[in-house]
């Protein structure tokens, strides 16, 4: 890779690293947009460049989230029991997750990112209150929830914070509990989601040099670096500033990433 390329990777690093801690969201919406120009631009095979672009920001997740939540455990933050009922389900969704993507071609995989990254964006500036007594639902639910969170994370490449955050604040637990959970949540949906890519990208013909799986090494190291010294700023950010005013401020930037990707499925 070129220096300039270096430097815009470093860049797109440190902002998903910041998103992640910041909102618990894994930062995989906002990078797999930009990744995807990228692998364009340096000439990937087209087929393969949006579940490529997947599988890359879902790898950094690994490393961002663990350094994400360690912050956020520092403040007591991270609801572990929550954590431990979610995580069967996501594991088993998050491999499966993959393997759907791989199913389907470049257009309907970046219309699938597309309308989830406009939904994400929209239950954002939704603001709605959840009722009063509404809890978290028992085991089965939770197995359940998990299992969905992982599958749709697999398939789009993020960390699921966008499909959690909301279930729990619906669910009434505290906004940055919820962000902090997430953050915790985000790393065995990397993993899980991670080892599937590259199971089923493995014999997969005409990937670039450096490739395991569908996972672009030499793009993963650089993000993953930012990423993992900017999580913590984010989470740190994340319990002194209105949570609600910056998520209205990134959903419209999601609203530009999802157009991205429609053109993208459409071109």
């Amino acid at each position: 890779m070129d220096p300039g390329l270096i430097l815009i990777l470093l860049a797109m690093g440190t902002a998903g690293g910041f998103a992640a801690g910041l909102l618990g969201i894994g930062g995989g919406m906002v990078l797999v947009p930009f990744i995807t120009m990228i692998y364009t631009a340096e000439h990937f095979p087209p087929e393969a460049v949006v579940h490529m672009a997947i599988a890359t920001s879902l790898a950094t997740i690994m490393f961002t989230s663990l350094s994400s939540v360690r912050a956020h455990h520092a403040h007591g933050a991270v609801l572990w029991p929550i954590v431990r009922m979610l995580t069967p389900g996501i594991v088993i969704g998050s491999w499966i997750g993959p393997w759907l993507g791989k199913q389907l071609n470049t257009t309907a995989l970046a219309l699938v990112f597309a309308v989830f990254v406009a939904f994400s964006a929209t239950q954002m500036l939704s603001g709605k209150k959840p009722a009063g007594a509404r809890e978290l639902p028992g085991a089965p639910g939770m197995f359940a929830a998990g299992g969905v969170f992982g599958v749709v994370s697999g398939v789009v490449g993020a960390g699921g914070g966008f499909m959690s955050i909301p279930f729990m604040t619906w669910c009434n637990v505290k906004i940055h509990n919820a962000v902090a959970t997430s953050a915790a949540l985000g790393f065995p949906i990397a993993l899980s989601g991670t080892l599937s890519n590259i199971w089923f990208g493995w014999h997969q013909p005409g990937l670039p040099p450096y490739s395991l799986g569908y996972i672009y090494l030499p793009a993963l190291a650089v993000i993953a670096t930012a990423s993992v010294l900017a999580a913590p700023l984010g989470a740190r950010a994340a319990h002194r500033m209105p949570v609600q005013q910056l998520k209205r401020i990134f959903a419209f930037i999601l609203y530009a990433l999802a157009g991205y990707m429609l053109w993208k499925a459409f071109h």
